[in-house]
């Protein structure tokens, strides 16, 4: 049992627009602590504001999330929901008018946060930190800028605007995926740059931007130099370095574990429960499991959830009340507006003029 230390660090998704007695069931489980949504559970606004609140009317504590960063990752992108630039314009605009692309970035923070916010979603899975070095087609328009400089300015900025909107951010994917060709989702990276090349470029934002980052995705990409596992299964990344030497205090979530990049640690293949027991070793306070509800009717989710009760019964895993402290602090402490009210607001009327 879990009473005594509760942690509920699975973040699992569901197939539909609407939940079925399946993804019911899971959201009860004591170990569901979030919820991520795709495309394919956006029909209609009034469709994404009943199936949030049905969630919510299942488990008040849950987190509601999305990758919603703008450009080509953006979940919603019909019935009135805005059309958010790549990040890299707003890295354009810096090169013309630096002031005017911080207001553009803060812009894109509070439209992003309150358009969700507005339909039921707690958390937005922004702003990519990745540096722009050019090879890296997964992350490509998706970063701000080269210079780590750049990339912190403008994504304080964007996380200045989703506070406004209260919500969260998480800074991603630590601590770079910006300098490999190689798609996570599909193989394993590799980054053969040693750790002092690292801290001095790619990782500096998550040093710069320790203490105002609620959460930060490490990467599924392996740095030799380092350690021999990927980042996100690493205790030297997550607890010795970005805990320890950058001072990171926030939430770590794992990247999804059904990616390619997820399915080997120390060169052998590894189930959900075994990435998940890893991640959560490494120092992660959450694990996602994206998509499987797709699958088998959501074979996997159920194994992760019944695997992670199995490894805290054999001590495998032990839950962290910590860690669930950090889930918790992700939630949105106000009320969101309304979406009608939403558009005559002063404050996101201005947003929408200052957008690039």
């Amino acid at each position: 049992m879990l009473e005594a230390t509760p942690h509920c660090p699975v973040v699992l998704d569901v197939a539909g627009t609407t939940l079925d007695a399946n993804d019911r069931h899971r959201l009860k489980h004591p170990l569901t602590g979030g919820l991520i949504l795709f495309a394919r559970n956006f029909e209609s606004r009034a469709q994404l504001t009943a199936l949030t609140a049905e969630i919510k009317t299942l488990r008040p504590d849950v987190l509601i999330a999305v990758d919603h960063e703008g450009g080509r990752v953006q979940r919603f992108q019909t019935d009135g929901f805005t059309h958010l630039p790549p990040m890299r314009r707003l890295g354009e605009l810096w090169m013309q008018d630096a002031m005017a692309a911080l207001a553009a970035a803060r812009a894109c923070g509070y439209v992003l946060g309150a358009e969700l916010r507005a339909c039921g979603v707690d958390f937005s899975f922004t702003p990519v930190l990745d540096l722009d070095h050019g090879p890296s087609a997964v992350i490509g328009t998706r970063a701000f800028h080269r210079d780590a400089r750049v990339v912190s300015l403008l994504a304080q900025s964007l996380m200045h605007g989703l506070l406004q909107a209260g919500m969260q951010g998480c800074g991603k994917h630590f601590p770079g995926h910006g300098h490999v060709a190689a798609d996570s989702h599909h193989e394993i990276p590799v980054d053969r740059r040693s750790l002092k090349a690292l801290l001095a470029d790619d990782a500096a934002p998550y040093r710069w931007l320790s203490g105002v980052m609620a959460s930060v995705m490490p990467a599924h990409v392996i740095y030799p130099k380092v350690d021999s596992r990927p980042a996100g299964f690493s205790r030297v990344w997550l607890q010795d370095i970005l805990r320890g030497r950058l001072g990171y205090g926030g939430a770590i979530f794992s990247d999804d574990l059904s990616m390619a990049g997820a399915r080997q640690i120390d060169g052998r293949e590894v189930s959900r429960t075994d990435g998940a027991v890893a991640a959560l070793g490494a120092g992660c306070d959450l694990v996602l499991l994206c998509n499987e509800s797709l699958v088998a009717e959501g074979a996997e989710i159920d194994a992760l959830l019944s695997g992670l009760q199995a490894a805290h019964a054999s001590g495998l895993w032990t839950p962290s009340s910590d860690s669930e402290a950090r889930r918790q602090a992700l939630l949105p402490a106000t009320e969101p507006l309304a979406w009608d009210e939403l558009m005559h607001q002063g404050a996101y009327l201005q947003a929408l003029e200052q957008l690039p």
